[in-house]
């Protein structure tokens, strides 16, 4: 049988609640939360699949690693502590990241690939970015490889 990223979810927040683990109960439970509530958006509900669940961790993980900021710039910084550690706690869930390195190597396949349709410059920008997406989905951040390509369409 296998098991879902959301029942693997609940199973670990179980675990949390009966080791009293505070912090990860909480956030498992808020991410459990933030799933549910992604289900019953739209006409009806529906049952996510774990592609679905993955990008809901994702955007709970982005949304803590920017709190932290937040608090850590406005002198918080046991909040900032908190919130980095509830961001961590949620990367156990997503796939690895790609190191720099892997992601250049897409990249300037990728500059490569549109060079040769005819793309050139600056304008170049959205070809590329159309190319390397579905490569990296989950993988890299939106941000990083887009600072990657233009690092690569400006030489």
């Amino acid at each position: 049988m296998t098991t879902t990223l959301k029942s693997k979810l609940h199973a670990d927040l179980n675990t949390a609640i009966k080791a009293r683990d505070e912090l990860r109960s909480s956030t498992l439970r808020l991410t459990l939360a933030a799933i549910t509530k992604e289900e019953v958006s739209g006409k009806e509900k529906r049952e996510l699949s774990d592609d679905e669940v993955l990008k809901v961790i994702t955007k709970e993980a982005k949304k803590r690693r920017e709190a932290a900021d937040a608090f850590a710039q406005g002198g918080r910084a046991e909040q900032a502590e908190r919130e980095k550690a509830e961001g961590e706690l949620l990367a156990e869930y997503l796939p690895k990241q790609l190191g720099d390195d892997e992601l250049d190597a897409i990249v300037a396949q990728a500059v490569a690939e549109a060079r040769a349709a005819g793309a050139e410059g600056p304008r170049a920008m959205g070809a590329v970015m159309k190319i390397v997406n579905p490569k990296v989905a989950g993988l890299a951040e939106g941000g990083r490889v887009a600072a990657a390509v233009k690092k690569h369409l400006a030489g």
